[in-house]
């Protein structure tokens, strides 16, 4: 098969990666740093070096890992069986997608966006406006997710380059504008900047919302024309790496917005919100206030357009007897219904579910990745890696849910913390399971039965070499 010219694979490439950065970059991502550069006083470096890590390092690992599968997590779930390759998916797919993240993000614009704004025009937000908000957000993100073959077209040439001229004049404006504010760095800030950095990244949910997007970019780079198998590992890593390096700067940049805007600190996220308002309203006034809402709007508007259609094309493969359209019109009444109802009550059900999803997503990442360089398939490593990342990350799952007696009796041992308890152990397993695939043999055979497709095993052989 011919591979594509250089100019047709940067045409390919580089829409696709202004996409992926749109897709990872909500809400969420553009509250955090704000707080951390504010909070961290003098151990600034450290603690963005930590943040970095977990909040733009790993969602770009799983990408990659993930484009290996040649089918995106269905393709590495089924790795550690067949059960858990049908609930796992289901679960990720449904937490990231109608039944939590497309509602929250819709209520996150209004509160953040829609709702100032139209406090600052004296009109008193009702349920009524919360309505028509939800009903054109709603309606436009579904009007730009039901073509997927068009969505890096109009999410990474059109909605991403807002985005970031928006996020430029902000945080370039309070740069030079203001002074740096002397803070003293707050709680485990001071005691532990590099440990809580890699905390707080970790919390942002990436690797989780990475284990869906990575087969979207797949999608996009073989619609633009990168069908080879080598071609396809290659446009994923260099375009999650333009996410990468986007996700970075734009993330330094708001984290030094955060050391120049005044404001009372505390731990709550709540303050990240309150510094990035006050940077837009002390710099830019009344004008401010409707930039920062077009951010949130535009980081709000691009996850949600990345969600519906993860969890449409995946809807689609698991019951095909039901379109692509259909399968993306339930998703957005399903979230519509949500999103006006309120989230009090389905928040106190994901928590759980997505504090147990995410050791389980980054320990099948971790195996696949060793499993790209293994002669033979793994079998063992899967089961006991994943396996002990779901026992131990069942245990911030019930905190979560309202009861911390495992929690505190982990802790007893100095050892525990309910965000990264988990890992040494799985790492152990991990160890464990290889040892036991390489006295079986299976590190060195494939797996027994019907042996992968070409293609699947020319992206597995493709991303060895590129790791």
């Amino acid at each position: 098969m011919s591979q594509p010219s250089s100019r047709s694979a940067v045409g390919a490439v580089l829409p696709t990666g202004l996409m992926l950065f749109a897709l990872f970059f909500g809400a969420g991502n553009l509250i955090f740093p704000p707080l951390l550069g504010a909070a961290s006083g003098r151990s600034f470096i450290p603690v963005m070096v930590g943040f970095l890590a977990t909040g733009v390092l790993m969602p770009l690992i799983t990408v990659v890992a993930v484009s290996t599968s040649g089918e995106g997590i269905l393709g590495l779930a089924r790795r550690v069986g067949p059960r858990f390759g049908t609930v796992m998916p289901l679960a990720v797919y449904l937490a990231i997608g109608p039944l939590y993240a497309i509602a929250r993000v819709t209520t996150v614009a209004y509160e953040l966006a829609t709702r100032p704004v139209l406090e600052l025009l004296g009109i008193h937000p009702s349920r009524l406006v919360l309505l028509a908000h939800v009903t054109v957000f709603m309606g436009v993100s579904f009007s730009i997710a039901r073509s997927p073959s068009r969505l890096a077209d109009r999410v990474g040439r059109w909605l991403t380059p807002a985005l970031l001229a928006l996020l430029a004049l902000l945080c370039g404006v309070t740069i030079v504008m203001s002074p740096r504010v002397e803070r003293e760095a707050i709680g485990d800030y001071a005691s532990h900047p590099l440990t809580n950095g890699l905390t707080q990244g970790y919390l942002t949910m990436d690797v989780l919302a990475a284990t869906v997007f990575g087969i979207v970019v797949i999608t996009s780079l073989r619609e633009r024309g990168l069908t080879s198998p080598r071609a396809l590992v290659r446009g994923t890593i260099l375009s999650g790496g333009i996410a990468a390096v986007l996700l970075g700067m734009v993330y330094v940049g708001l984290a030094v917005l955060g050391t120049r805007t005044r404001g009372q600190i505390t731990v709550d996220t709540k303050d990240g919100t309150a510094l990035l308002r006050n940077a837009a309203s002390s710099t830019l006034g009344t004008s401010g206030v409707v930039i920062f809402a077009a951010i949130v709007i535009l980081a709000c508007l691009t996850t949600a357009v990345g969600l519906m259609a993860s969890w449409a094309g995946y809807a689609y493969t698991a019951w095909p007897a039901i379109s692509f359209n259909r399968q993306l019109a339930a998703c957005a009444i399903v979230s519509f219904a949500l999103a006006n109802l309120g989230l009090s009550a389905i928040l106190k059900i994901a928590g759980p579910l997505l504090f147990l999803l995410y050791p389980l997503a980054i320990a099948l990442v971790a195996v696949t990745l060793v499993d790209a360089v293994a002669p033979g398939r793994l079998r063992a490593a899967y089961r006991w890696c994943v396996t002990t990342a779901g026992i131990l990350g069942s245990v911030p799952a019930i905190t979560a849910a309202g009861w911390d007696g495992p929690s505190r009796l982990l802790a007893r041992t100095g050892l525990w913390s309910d965000s990264t308890g988990w890992i040494l152990p799985a790492l152990l397993a991990l160890g464990i399971g290889i040892v036991l695939d390489i006295r079986s043999g299976a590190w060195f055979t494939p797996a027994p039965g019907e042996p992968p497709s070409r293609a699947q095993q020319d992206v597995e052989h493709a991303a060895a070499s590129q790791l």
